[in-house]
């Protein structure tokens, strides 16, 4: 007996799901939400918990918040300031449209946004002498895509117990939040993000409403 069907089956990439730790040389998704780190000063880490980040005036890639991935780079930061004043925060970020900044005086090193793009990415070990580590780096023009979810390091426990609870207060008035996950895809149960909705339409096959998102999809038996 021979048997019929519609349908697929998928396996994600993993840029629909927020909170996605890439490797150091893969690219992010445009729609991709992932786990980056920020490098900070402790009275800095309270002000950007209370108040959301603010673009820094200038650097290596111009304007923006200056994340990533690698949490052993951002635990650099502040440069030239004493360990018992840096706090690593772990955050969602939504870095949109990417360019690779991956050569020294390249054309869009500092013109990016200008031209397009909502995040610069500086891959790893790919020579620039202005990153003599080597470790991949990321510059996020609009703050408003950066959310602090969590303390990666702190001085000492104490500190770090301060800054969780000053994060916990700040989600429950909603203050110190970039864009975020808004609501949940009635067809796929995924959250969607701001100004990117999930694309619905039906089957070809048999006319149900899908979401393509939706990591699987069978028609329903015909008679």
């Amino acid at each position: 007996m021979s048997v019929q069907f519609s349908g697929w089956e998928v396996v994600d990439d993993g840029a629909s799901f927020p909170g996605v730790e890439l490797e150091p040389s893969q690219k992010p998704q445009k729609r991709g939400v992932y786990t980056m780190y920020h490098g900070t000063s402790v009275a800095s880490a309270k002000a950007i918990i209370s108040k959301g980040f603010k673009q820094s005036s200038g650097g290596m890639l111009g304007k923006g918040v200056y994340v990533s991935r690698d949490k052993k780079k951002a635990a650099h930061y502040p440069l030239r300031s004493q360990i018992s004043d840096r706090v690593v925060l772990e955050l969602r970020v939504r870095p949109g449209r990417v360019k690779r900044i991956d050569q020294d005086n390249h054309p869009l090193q500092h013109t990016w946004h200008a031209n397009g793009y909502d995040t610069a990415w500086v891959p790893p070990k790919c020579g620039l002498r202005s990153v003599p580590s080597g470790l991949e780096e990321d510059c996020v023009f609009d703050p408003k895509r950066v959310e602090v979810v969590g303390i990666a390091n702190a001085p000492n426990p104490t500190i770090k117990q301060d800054l969780q609870q000053l994060l916990s207060n700040s989600k429950k008035t909603g203050k110190g939040k970039g864009k975020s996950a808004a609501d949940v895809c009635s067809l796929c149960k995924r959250k969607t993000q701001q100004d990117s909705p999930h694309i619905k339409q039906q089957c070809w096959e048999c006319g149900k409403n899908i979401c393509i998102l939706m990591t699987k999809h069978f028609c329903a038996t015909k008679p």
